[in-house]
């Protein structure tokens, strides 16, 4: 493997830092053992940029570039954000309708109450629409679905360690 830089994040298989490499868990260092790393990060991470500071943090996390992407927001270096559960309210979702079948026949040209006809057997022939215009729907049809309950907003992942150089090659800024 060729000398890292200071401050570089790679990423390992297995689960131990390797010699001169720390692993990325937010830990805090002491400034006056590692210089050169705190001359890199300062205090981006966290730290109170006197006697420490801190290493990134990707436990739990996905790591993004800074800057500013077509039709995207500005992240900053360091920035952390994101959540793992997420409460859809009715305000958060689309305008939709949910409708209760109607439990006659599914072959009448107009159904009762003008609702959806529930299908008695397989391949039955189910008419979805009413004959007559502008047809009102039953009050009773519509109903609420859900239950204001947080779902997993995780994208599929895999585990692996991310560590940072301590020691190596500054680098330089050309």
């Amino acid at each position: 493997m060729s000398e890292s830089f200071i401050g570089e994040i790679r990423i390992f298989g297995f689960n131990f830092a390797p010699r001169n490499w720390a692993m990325c868990n937010g830990q805090l260092l002491p400034i006056q053992q590692n210089t050169a790393l705190f001359s890199i990060l300062g205090t981006t991470y966290g730290g109170n940029g006197t006697t420490n500071f801190a290493l990134p943090n990707l436990q739990g996390r996905a790591p993004i570039h800074q800057g500013q992407g077509p039709g995207l927001t500005q992240r900053f270096l360091g920035e952390e954000g994101g959540t793992t559960n997420v409460t859809l309210s009715n305000t958060g979702l689309p305008m939709h309708t949910h409708f209760s079948a109607n439990t006659g026949a599914g072959n009448q040209s107009s159904p009762t109450n003008h609702s959806w006809a529930a299908a008695k057997a397989l391949r039955q022939t189910v008419n979805l629409y009413s004959s007559t215009s502008n047809a009102t729907i039953s009050p009773g049809s519509p109903s609420l679905a859900g239950g204001n309950q947080p779902h997993n907003n995780l994208s599929p992942y895999l585990v692996l360690n991310f560590c940072i150089g301590l020691f190596g090659v500054f680098p330089s800024r050309n």
